[in-house]
């Protein structure tokens, strides 16, 4: 019997020194991300939001609105790490009152806390990697299919399945605004927008040359095939940003939106496509059944992206937002998808890699993305 409550005792000194241990790391994380700052910087956007005329001048009212968002993407998660640990040390001081099962099931409630607190600590960790210009940013996508054909242009859908359920494990929304079908199957190329806090500053780890190999469904022999594609994000930035666009350098190609058939079949020229003629830069948008609309989203598209390449040309490095440019192909890629003859993801920067093919295709990538927020961070110190 006294070897038993012993067992116990050092069981319980043990969920004692992680939550101990967890409130330390609390205690510093809160002067990492400067929580009271945030906590100030919070409560004056919020006294902006709740005046009058808040949304007389719109562009200034979303404004305030991103930097609320952001501030609180710190200050929620934070509050409920806190709430966390401290519902741990409860659960501890009831198991030192209780014996047998009870003392048992207590613990349990306490490491079970322990482990969401965990879960926590990442996210906080994740987004104070996160602190440049415009990552706190929505983000526009591009998928482009390289080399390997119509496998290709299904490695694009994969890739773009494989966001979308990214995008809805962080509770971020996902607009297609064009796409352009593959000629057997799959697309060649597609452009989307991510909503979310932190959606720049994160997805622009996915930027470069993604690799598939595997047995291809399209042979009919079932060779082992390998194909590429392309992301390319930019961040949307704030509409106070000035970009000088001219009229004689923008070329505007109105036609009609693709669709299901029957009564959705656009029977106006709705879509829009906008071509930069100084920088090549196009960009589409076919979303919205008005013309207008269209032409106000891929309006915003180009701006992104004019403001990026000129800030490129002012420092002289091209690859700060795109990347380095290099051939959608062999030798190029940032991470290799493997299906076959063995299963394995494997980021080439950054070393990161997992087995879970499948789980990484249903948008686990989380590892691989801190991975290289991680290497970025280490490489600016």
């Amino acid at each position: 019997m006294a070897d038993e409550q012993k067992e116990k005792l050092l069981e319980t000194e043990e969920v004692a020194q992680r939550i101990a241990k967890l409130r330390d790391d609390v205690a510093q994380m809160a002067g990492y991300i400067d929580i009271d700052g945030r906590r100030a910087r919070l409560a004056s956007l919020e006294e902006q939001q709740a005046s009058g005329d808040f949304w007389n001048d719109q562009a200034k009212a979303k404004d305030v609105i991103a930097k609320t968002n952001a501030e609180r993407a710190y200050t929620v998660p934070f509050d409920a790490l806190s709430k966390t640990v401290e519902d741990a040390a409860v659960m501890l001081e009831l198991a030192e009152m209780e014996e047998g099962a009870a003392q048992q099931a207590a613990l349990k409630d306490a490491l079970a806390e322990c482990a969401k607190a965990d879960e926590f600590f990442a996210k906080l960790r994740m987004q104070s990697l996160l602190g440049g210009k415009f990552d706190a940013c929505n983000v526009f996508v591009k998928l482009h299919a390289g080399q390997g054909g119509t496998e290709a242009c299904d490695w694009v859908t994969m890739l773009y399945r494989m966001y979308q359920r990214y995008a809805e494990d962080q509770g971020w929304k996902i607009e297609e605004y064009d796409s352009q079908p593959g000629e057997e199957a799959g697309l060649k190329d597609v452009y989307f927008r991510i909503e979310g806090t932190y959606a720049f500053g994160t997805m622009k780890a996915e930027r470069g040359i993604h690799r598939l190999v595997r047995i291809s469904p399209f042979d009919a022999n079932k060779r082992r095939q390998t194909s590429f594609a392309s992301v390319e994000t930019v961040a949307e930035i704030n509409e106070d940003i000035d970009v000088e666009i001219k009229d004689e350098d923008l070329r505007i190609d109105t036609y009609r939106s693709g669709g299901a058939g029957g009564q959705h079949v656009n029977k106006t020229d709705s879509a829009v496509r906008l071509t930069h003629l100084p920088t090549g830069i196009v960009v589409a948008c076919q979303k919205e059944r008005s013309q207008h609309m269209n032409k106000e989203k891929a309006m915003n598209m180009l701006r992104a992206q004019l403001y990026e390449y000129y800030e490129d040309q002012k420092k002289a490095e091209m690859d700060r937002f795109y990347g380095a440019k290099s051939e959608n192909g062999w030798g190029s890629q940032i991470r290799s998808y493997v299906f076959c003859p063995y299963t394995m993801v494997k980021d080439l920067r950054t070393e990161c890699e997992t087995s879970d093919v499948n789980g990484v295709m249903d948008g686990h990538i989380q590892p691989f993305i801190e991975a290289y927020l991680q290497q970025q961070a280490a490489k600016s110190n």
